[in-house]
Order: C-alpha cells, then structure tokens, then sequence
C-alpha cells in the first residue's frame, strides 16, 4: 500500500508533489523548507533557524506515515552558497543527538523560493511493535 502526507506547502500543488510517501515500509519526505507564518520572511531566518524548522517539518511527516524520528536512516541537506554549514551541522547534530542518521550535504547554485538557505530530504523505515520493519512491508 502507498500512502502520502501532505502539509498544504505553497509548491505541492503547482509542482505535482506531496510532502512525503511511504510505500513498502519506507517513507521518502521530499526536499523541504522551513515553514514561515504570516508576514514572517524566509530570509529573516539564519541557517540553523531554516534547518532545524525543516527538520521538525520533516519529522511531521514521518510520523504522518507510522515512523518516528528515530527511525529516520538518511538525510540529504541541500545549502545554498550564502548558507553555513556549521550552524546547520549545529542543528542536525541537536535534533539527532541519540540517534544519528546517515547524512550527505551538498552546496549547490541556489534553491528555491528567494532566501531559502537549506532544503532537506528526509529517509526513515516503518517498524512494527517489535521494532522490526512492519510485516506487511515485507511482502511487498
């Protein structure tokens, strides 16, 4: 079974995408921003600001789709030119203090929308009361 979570993201419609998808007991959470509220500017929020606010976002998502933060096994961290890599690095290492993910960051030219500093990708498994990855993911 395939199942998506959507959070009303102000790309989702216009691109053809959702938040995140879980199928055969995984879940992929799709290249995200940190939200803002109101009048609240994407710029106005540093590089640890940005990415722990797209981390918790992310986080959501997962536990949307039946996993949790600590069974997110990858992260992808995408940095604009003008983003430091050491407060994000900052944000990653508090958010994932006990329970560490494989993680890649990369520069690259720019992102999308103006002021966004950091993107990130999220990956994480489905388990079951056991801790193993959920039955029915198996026979998939």
């Amino acid at each position: 079974m395939i199942e998506r979570a959507s959070d009303g993201g102000c790309f989702e419609n216009e691109a053809g995408y959702c938040r995140a998808v879980s199928a055969a007991g995984w879940i992929s959470v799709s290249s995200t921003i940190a939200p803002v509220s109101g009048d609240q500017d994407l710029a106005s929020l540093d590089t640890y600001q940005q990415t722990y606010r797209a981390l918790v976002r992310g986080f959501k998502a997962v536990t949307e789709l039946g996993g949790a933060k600590e069974t997110i096994v990858r992260t992808s961290v995408f940095l604009a030119p003008e983003a430091s890599w050491l407060q994000m690095s900052y944000a990653h290492q508090q958010l994932f203090a006990s329970t560490p993910p494989a993680n890649t960051a990369h520069y690259v030219h720019g992102l999308i929308p103006p002021g966004a500093l950091v993107e990130i990708e999220l990956e994480a498994i489905v388990l079951n009361v056991s801790g193993e990855r959920r039955a029915d993911a198996e026979s998939a």
